[in-house]
């Protein structure tokens, strides 16, 4: 059978053989980076709102208490945006008159809600409630960073699956005292000397102490499909 292809082609053919491997690999790990990447996870991005809503003002210097806005964080699966009355309760006194709030006065008169962006944005398909997690010990900070640290409020983690999973594969790492939830400069040297060692304890010392006393699931329980994907 004669030769369809002339000889002067088999330097492209191997490059070919050996090319489209590298490429197809190349193009795994970019395929990888990107989906890693802050552009896609949205990690370090501030949503425009309609409001210059500030946690580090009210929080870090003000030290007002998480629970007085987010009133439903201990008892629902979601934490509530607070209604425009609770920020007035404050600002019908102090900054009354500041052009900043003027949508807070204005949706306040008209009794319409403020219509804020999310910041964190969970797919659909995952289920997370706030609640249990907050029971359990978990510290805001653990998923939405320091709060009282931040003039514009950004989403300080991936919110991808590996992150979750990771967490919920060793929750010792992010377990603190249930009073401890809300406090955003906490950290496990604060909690005493661990009795056994007579040092100050470390994260897991004191997190394995926590997952028996807040009888926090197994690894295996807490990694299977059905606990986030419902």
């Amino acid at each position: 059978m004669a030769q369809i292809f002339p000889k002067a082609l088999n330097p492209i053919a191997k490059m070919i053989v050996l090319g489209l491997p590298l490429l197809a690999g190349a193009t795994g790990v970019t395929g990888a980076a990107f989906y890693r990447s802050s552009y896609a996870t949205g990690v370090g991005e501030i949503p425009p709102q309609p409001v210059a809503f500030s946690h580090a003002h009210h929080v870090g210097q003000l030290g007002i208490h998480c629970v007085y806005c987010h009133t439903s964080v201990e008892s629902s699966g979601f934490a509530n945006i607070p209604p425009t009355k609770t920020c007035m309760n404050c600002h019908q006194q102090i900054w009354q008159g500041a052009d900043l709030l003027e949508p807070v006065r204005n949706s306040y008169k008209t009794n319409t809600p403020i219509e804020w962006n999310r910041v964190h944005n969970l797919p659909h398909y995952a289920y997370f409630n706030h609640s249990i997690h907050v029971a359990k010990g978990v510290g805001c900070v653990s998923c939405h960073g320091r709060l009282d640290q931040m003039n514009l409020t950004m989403q300080s983690s991936t919110l991808l699956m590996e992150w979750c999973i990771a967490c919920h594969r060793e929750p010792e790492k992010h377990l603190r005292p249930k009073e401890e939830v809300f406090n955003m400069r906490w950290d496990a040297s604060m909690a005493g000397k661990n009795e056994a060692t007579g040092k100050p304890y470390t994260q897991r010392e004191l997190g394995l102490e926590l997952k028996e006393k807040h009888r926090v699931r197994d690894a295996v329980t807490l990694t299977n499909c059905s606990m986030c994907h419902r």
